[in-house]
């Protein structure tokens, strides 16, 4: 018995193993965890947050001081001019939502050059279902470009640039549901820096979800426009309710709030529903509970590649998201692996996942997640599409002690049913 679990003697002695060898790795997630939480500090004593800024302020939510200085916050910390940080956005899906529509008209065209986004994307765009009110719906024209050896395809961005004008060119930093490796802020630093040259006035977007404070630096500090992101993933810290953020340029920060509210109310609207509290300390939090996710995957990573199954990124490779993915080559072990990890959670542990059709997506998903706060996936949480290679997507880990339990605690039982 392992703490009164019954793990396989063969587990316990891998992950024996793995904290050995990921020492020097543990440190370097540390260190970054310490840079970036000395930029949230600076920023909330630069700003003088105080105890009246968690005032809950209902109605329209004009004159809402803690909500305003917030966003200076994020701007501060993210090197961004202005940002749109609000428990009104639900979801990363519907950050980037706005940020498109509030960014897009009619015949502008828009490029991923990241190749095929993520599942919920396409359906925004339009390039999948059957939407009456998606980009391409309302006139809007795109294009995709594939990345090459998982790296952009400079050759063919700039190209394309010279060709005609471009409005936007849309980065999604993770890897999303696909085998190519994240996208890491060196990359887009790059490639931002080829279009500005080319085309200066092309928008350049990231969909920063899973990335942030993953490296020291962020797209907005090497030059990125816009980036968009989630509070129920890394910068909630496990406890901000809801809530996403947009921040970048002020100019198009601003567009986008119009997009969110309304025109001419933009940024100066909006009820902070007794949320401002939850939205300060998860951001406070953030940096650490990010550092603890990469050590819970980088302990998985070690122990699922000694018991031989394809795993992304490796235990020692560098990483820019807090995504790990597990080839499990078995439709059963897949669902086994994510019946685990629910397991292994503190809520809902009970509940037996199964493969299920899900809103947005085109095939049939089994998910994983006994969290805190309902799909928050900065919470150690496993999800999957049921076809082949019946890969593992999963991240989190808001302490690497309960991270380390609960992957344990999965991966027994798949050996339990293997």
């Amino acid at each position: 018995m392992f703490l009164g679990y019954d793990i396989n003697e063969k587990l316990l002695k891998l992950a024996t193993i793995a904290e050995e060898e990921l020492k020097d790795v543990f440190k370097g997630f540390e260190e970054t965890a310490l840079v970036n939480s000395a930029k949230v500090l600076k920023a909330f004593q630069d700003n003088r947050v105080s105890i009246t800024d968690f005032n809950e302020v209902t109605g329209y939510g004009y004159y809402d001081g803690g909500r305003d200085k917030l966003e200076q916050i994020y701007s501060q910390v993210f090197g961004a001019e202005d940002s749109l940080v609000r428990v009104q956005i639900m979801s990363g899906t519907h950050a980037l939502a706005l940020t498109l529509f509030g960014l897009l008209k009619h015949g502008d065209v828009m490029i991923s050059v990241s190749g095929e986004p993520y599942d919920s994307l396409r359906t925004i765009i339009g390039t999948e279902g059957d939407s009456r009110n998606s980009l391409i719906k309302h006139g809007i024209k795109y294009e995709q470009i594939e990345l090459i050896k998982d790296d952009f395809d400079y050759t063919s961005i700039i190209n394309r640039l010279k060709k005609s004008y471009v409005k936007l060119i849309e980065i999604q930093r993770s890897r999303g549901y696909s085998q190519r490796k994240s996208l890491t802020v060196a990359q887009i630093e790059k490639l931002t820096k080829e279009v500005k040259k080319v085309s200066p006035n092309t928008i350049v977007m990231v969909d920063n979800c899973y990335g942030d404070f993953v490296e020291k630096l962020e797209p907005t500090n090497v030059g990125v426009d816009i980036s968009v992101g989630s509070l129920m993933k890394n910068l909630g810290g496990g406890i901000a309710k809801t809530g996403g953020y947009i921040l970048g340029k002020k100019e198009y920060v601003l567009d986008v709030a119009e997009r969110y509210s309304a025109p001419c109310i933009g940024k100066d609207l909006g009820a902070n529903l007794n949320q401002n509290l939850s939205l300060y300390r998860g951001l406070y939090l953030a940096p650490s509970v990010v550092c603890n996710s990469l050590k819970t995957m980088a302990f998985a990573s070690f122990i699922l590649q000694e018991l031989g199954y394809s795993v992304s990124p490796k235990y020692n490779e560098y990483r820019t998201d807090i995504i790990q993915t597990i080839d499990l080559n078995d439709p059963q072990k897949l669902v086994d692996f994510c019946k685990g990890i629910q397991f292994g959670s503190p809520i809902d542990s009970f509940v037996t996942p199964e493969p299920a059709p899900m809103p947005g997506y085109p095939n049939d998903e089994v998910m994983a997640g006994g969290s805190f706060i309902s799909g928050s996936t900065i919470e150690l949480s496993c999800d999957g599409p049921m076809v082949a290679p019946y890969t593992a997507y999963m991240q989190g880990g808001l302490t690497y002690e309960y991270g380390k339990l609960g992957i344990l605690y999965a991966l027994n039982n798949v050996l339990k049913n293997k």
